[in-house]
């Protein structure tokens, strides 16, 4: 992408894409270093023979998940925050303008899950959605995305940091078309242990977030710490 490596690391900043994960993923188990294992040998096995333990289709080649494939990974229950667009000033340093129109989805302590950001650097042609999914997932199938029941794009991992692992996308002036018009925007892996994960981002409030203005900088921090604030327990 053209977009300079150290604006896009802002995008997890501002918007605070993902926190800690750890106790989030207690509920989809998956090892602590995801990278994927071969698949099985290409020759019978001299030694001995695994019997009824076939490998994990995610470790696999070919994109994650495929369609109408069963048994989903179950994960928490999300609550999601508003599309929120924020242009923050130029540093001394950089004086490139950036503007991060996007939202996410938090567990009920008030971590977030998973996030979708636009990316819009001035000056720049091309636009770039950069999602940023749970740690534990299996790196090698890599990410994808749908538009409600569009065609499905696929991009591979970029970087993992404590915040979680992130993917990203040429935002294209057809994607942002059916990102304003669709009802929710799917993020998509395969965690550790071989199962799809699947988590849909509403888009209800997108178009409106990413034509409008800016929120001014301290709007968006104050929601920005309502949102880290725990869900009281309805049980």
């Amino acid at each position: 992408m053209l977009i300079d490596r150290a604006l896009l690391a802002k995008s997890t900043i501002i918007l605070a894409l993902v926190g800690a994960l750890s106790q989030a993923l207690a509920q989809q188990p998956a090892p602590q270093q995801p990278a994927p294992k071969a698949p099985a040998a290409p020759k019978a096995a001299p030694s001995p023979p695994q019997k009824g333990s076939p490998a994990p289709a995610a470790q696999q080649k070919g994109a994650p998940p495929p369609a109408g494939q069963p048994a989903q990974a179950q994960g928490p229950q999300l609550a999601f925050s508003p599309w929120a667009k924020v242009c923050p000033k130029p540093s001394e340093t950089n004086s490139q303008k950036v503007c991060f129109t996007g939202k996410d989805g938090r567990v009920d302590t008030g971590l977030p899950l998973v996030a979708a950001v636009v990316i819009e650097a001035e000056g720049q042609p091309k636009k770039m959605l950069r999602i940023t999914m749970p740690l534990g997932m299996a790196l090698q199938p890599g990410t994808r995305v749908i538009v409600d029941d569009g065609q499905p794009i696929s991009a591979p991992y970029v970087t993992c940091i404590p915040n979680g692992c992130m993917a990203d996308y040429e935002a294209s002036q057809e994607l942002i078309d059916h990102m304003k018009k669709g009802k929710g925007l799917a993020l998509q892996a395969i965690n550790g242990n071989g199962q799809p994960v699947s988590i849909t981002l509403p888009l209800a409030e997108f178009a409106k977030a990413h034509d409008g203005a800016p929120m001014d900088q301290k709007d968006f921090e104050d929601l920005q710490r309502k949102l880290q604030q725990p869900r009281p327990n309805v049980n």
